[in-house]
């Protein structure tokens, strides 16, 4: 019966290769991301953080900084809004944003939202052509509305 010879490397040269073969932490599906300009600022214009507002209402986006954008358009300064309702932290910032948050991919700056009655949070994220977030990324404060 033959036997295979098997070489013992040492214990560093393992790990090197293991994190050779794994990647570095955090390079396992990153993507490059678009850089911001300093100035660039995303709001809600409406409504009011703390209004109370119907349960069909309009969010109106604001940018200051850059333009806005279709997904897709390679323009430089630009991009397009992403709303978060009800998110307690962000989408990760080095990945498209998910589907479960709202695109606005065509370039719109306003929206008509239908909440259920009770307190609900909003806010804005930017993307890029590609619906990933700027670096560093562009976000509006959250606010708070009161839905009748």
């Amino acid at each position: 019966m033959k036997t295979k010879k098997i070489s013992r490397l040492p214990v560093t040269a393992l790990l090197i290769a293991a994190g050779l073969t794994l990647g570095a932490p955090g390079a396992v599906g990153a993507v490059e991301r678009t850089p911001a300009p300093e100035d660039a600022r995303a709001y809600i214009i409406t409504p009011e953080d703390g209004s109370t507002v119907p349960q069909t209402f309009v969010v109106r986006f604001g940018l200051t900084g850059m333009g806005v954008a279709p997904a897709g358009a390679d323009l430089p300064k630009t991009g397009h809004h992403h709303l978060l309702v009800d998110m307690d932290s962000l989408p990760p910032l080095d990945q498209p944003i998910s589907a479960d948050i709202l695109h606005f991919g065509g370039g719109q700056t306003e929206t008509q939202v239908t909440l259920p009655p009770g307190e609900h949070t909003l806010q804005i994220i930017l993307g890029d052509k590609n619906h990933i977030p700027h670096d560093p990324p562009i976000i509006s404060e959250r606010i708070t509305v009161t839905v009748e």
